[in-house]
């Protein structure tokens, strides 16, 4: 699978965002060695910390079907928006924990641009579990 497929995938998922109070729809999907993909879109509530952001449901999706930090190897998001849609603070975190160093992040948009990151470069200051120890 290459990055064009995974960000189809992750469009695919964006389509199934329940977003009725920013119309904001998010989609985004995670590949795994195995060849798995497992994908998520934002979920929405009238009580906004209550609300998931399609990188963690993909991501915790992954995890809920038995995948660990060293299965994934391309992750994609996409939203409407002008630039490619980047992670929010909270994903960020999440991502840099759960999510391979060096794997590529594609970033995407509906217009077709692409920004390819890793976490890395979305968080270089992250704190993280090493950090407790």
């Amino acid at each position: 699978m290459d990055k064009n497929e995974l960000i189809k995938l992750a469009t695919d998922a964006r389509k199934l965002s329940y977003s009725p109070y920013s119309n904001f729809k998010v989609g985004a999907a995670v590949l795994c060695k195995n060849g798995e993909v497992f994908v998520g879109s934002n979920v929405e509530n009238a009580a906004y910390g209550l609300c998931m952001c399609a990188e963690r449901n993909a991501l915790y999706n992954a995890m809920m079907h038995g995948m660990k930090k060293d299965d994934f190897v391309m992750f994609a998001v996409i939203a409407d928006t002008d630039a490619p849609c980047s992670p929010c603070g909270s994903c960020r975190q999440v991502l840099d924990e759960l999510y391979p160093a060096e794997a590529p992040i594609y970033m995407a948009n509906l217009k077709g641009d692409v920004k390819e990151t890793n976490n890395k470069e979305l968080l270089p200051f992250s704190f993280g579990k090493d950090d407790l120890e």
